[in-house]
């Protein structure tokens, strides 16, 4: 079992290392575009694996969700991938968005295909599944910033502003995403009066998250990681600092980085901890805190 070993520095050679033995294909590009200069062209061919024949994504691209078939979940971790090498998705894709997204701009968490699949709790479909603010959140927030032009994403921008006053405050990844959408939103006045009230009720030490693991929290660069960000209005200098000291500390003496949610499988975990890596590097890159 690894360790944490309180570093004020990450050592990126050690997580080159660790993401190397350890992480998917996928990451291992990632952290090559991020950290050693490579193209995108990687990465993008990596996500071309998880694709399904109707335009979406699959084949445990979220590596909680087991399922082959195209899921939310899965497509939007490939959007995710896609905005941060500075790609887009392509018409296959907002197709397949189009499809899954309600009139009224609605998509649920996870559809019923997944229920055969191996999957973490969460992602245990329900019969009828409801309609998810922080699916829709998630998906709006990354569209946004890339600024596609689509029906779309107008829909689910529309639905995610319709059902703001309904936020559920104690639930952490819900409000993580919300932020993320609001950070996003190209309505900065109403976006950042958005934010000033949910910052009311969210302490330096971020938020709990309800029902999950002792510990378990979205933190302060889970809401806002990104320096020169709306989503800063949350948290003051001297927290965010705080935290990016914290978030070094956490590198592993195996290189890694570690996550705090349920371990349900380990292969799984190993995937997570490859992502997670990439991710904890990005994020102190962008805050200017590699050393």
């Amino acid at each position: 079992m690894s360790t944490e070993t309180s570093r004020t520095a990450p050592d990126v050679a050690a997580a080159e290392t660790f993401v190397a033995a350890t992480g998917r294909v996928l990451d291992r590009h990632r952290f090559a575009f991020h950290l050693r200069g490579a193209t995108a062209g990687p990465v993008l061919r990596a996500l071309e694996a998880y694709r399904t024949d109707d335009g979406g994504y699959g084949h445990g691209l979220e590596s909680d969700l087991r399922t082959p078939l195209a899921q939310p979940g899965h497509v939007l971790t490939a959007i995710e991938h896609l905005d941060e090498v500075g790609a887009r998705p392509d018409e296959d894709v907002l197709d397949w968005l189009d499809r899954a997204v309600a009139p009224d701009g609605s998509i649920p968490f996870v559809y019923n295909s997944a229920f055969d699949a191996p999957h973490a709790p969460w992602w245990s479909p329900q019969p009828d599944p409801p309609p998810s603010l922080h699916m829709a959140a998630a998906l709006a927030a990354p569209l946004l910033r890339m600024r596609v032009e689509h029906p779309v994403a107008d829909r689910l921008s529309a639905y995610c502003w319709d059902r703001l006053a309904h936020l559920d405050l104690g639930a952490g990844y819900e409000v993580r995403f919300v932020v993320g959408f609001l950070d996003a939103a190209p309505d900065r006045a109403r976006a950042d009066a958005a934010l000033r009230e949910i910052g009311e009720h969210v302490g330096p030490e971020g938020l709990r998250v309800r029902g999950g693991t002792e510990g378990e929290a979205q933190r302060p660069l889970d809401l806002a990681p990104w320096p020169r960000r709306p989503a800063r209005l949350l948290f003051d200098q001297a927290t965010i600092d705080a935290e990016l000291g914290a978030l070094a500390g956490r590198q592993h003496d195996d290189g890694g980085w570690d996550f705090d949610w349920l371990r349900w499988n380990e292969a799984v975990s190993c995937e997570w901890r490859g992502r997670v890596t990439v991710d904890a590097l990005r994020i102190l890159q962008a805050n200017d805190r590699l050393g």
